[in-house]
């Protein structure tokens, strides 16, 4: 009898030794799970949201600078494309950063941004409010209001002691947005160089769609800071899109 349950603890025994044997040590799973935490770093930051560094004042008071914002990349895998009012973070589409002083992140401000562990300094990419989309006639006369096919926009976004209209002449305009385009705008109107300040780009001062990353929907650090960014309700008024 001894020898059979002897036996039969042995047996019950044998998986869980074995299973103790095969256990690697905490030091060197370490590794291996700081690995799999880059990768998945990486997915969302490719695939689902990306963080970014405001470098300027040409969005106030919606962002201020050194703002991080977090980007929807995700929606426009759906087809998805941005709509009025939507602040989006594009890729500069001509030389809209020419000049500007660009800060050389570290190697290791490089490796995190890589990932998404860190705000993307943003040397590249710019940040705007859109106004038009394909299809849109926007206009600005005298100081404002500002207006999309006709229809006056109701801007409290808007910086204080600004005009929807900039007077100088690049603030006067009256423009269509062609297809697969967006006519973009800074909310601090007289510090903000957008689609009106290209207008002589071979582009017409238009983003395209396709150098969109993607569109800022929450204003993630600081805390005291913390705040979602939706779609004013000027931009949902009767009859502001065009009959087709």
């Amino acid at each position: 009898m001894s020898d059979l349950a002897t036996e039969a603890r042995s047996d019950r025994e044998g998986p869980e030794a074995e299973l103790a044997k095969r256990r690697r040590p905490f030091w060197v799973e370490l590794p291996m799970l700081a690995g799999i935490a880059l990768v998945l770093a990486f997915l969302i930051k490719t695939f689902l949201l990306q963080a970014f560094l405001i470098p300027s004042g040409s969005m106030q008071n919606t962002l201020q600078v050194d703002d991080r914002v977090l980007v929807d990349k995700l929606t426009p895998w759906f087809g998805s494309e941005p709509d009025r009012g939507e602040v989006v973070v594009f890729r500069d589409p001509g030389d809209w950063l020419a000049g500007r002083p660009v800060k050389e992140p570290t190697t290791v401000q490089k490796a995190l941004g890589f990932v998404g562990l860190m705000p993307a300094a943003g040397e590249q990419h710019l940040i705007k409010r859109v106004i038009g989309v394909a299809g849109d006639t926007v206009e600005c006369k005298g100081e404002g209001p500002l207006k999309v096919n006709g229809k006056p926009l109701t801007e409290p976004y808007v910086f204080p002691g600004n005009t929807a209209c900039s007077t100088d002449p690049e603030g006067q305009f009256k423009v269509t947005v062609p297809s697969g385009s967006l006519w973009v705008m800074g909310d601090h109107r007289q510090a903000s160089q957008d689609s009106r300040y290209h207008r002589s780009d071979p582009r017409g001062g238009m983003v395209p769609v396709t150098d969109v990353v993607g569109r800022a929907v929450v204003i993630a650090w600081p805390v005291a800071h913390w705040s979602t960014l939706p779609v004013p309700d000027t931009f949902d008024q009767p009859g502001l899109t065009p009959a087709p």
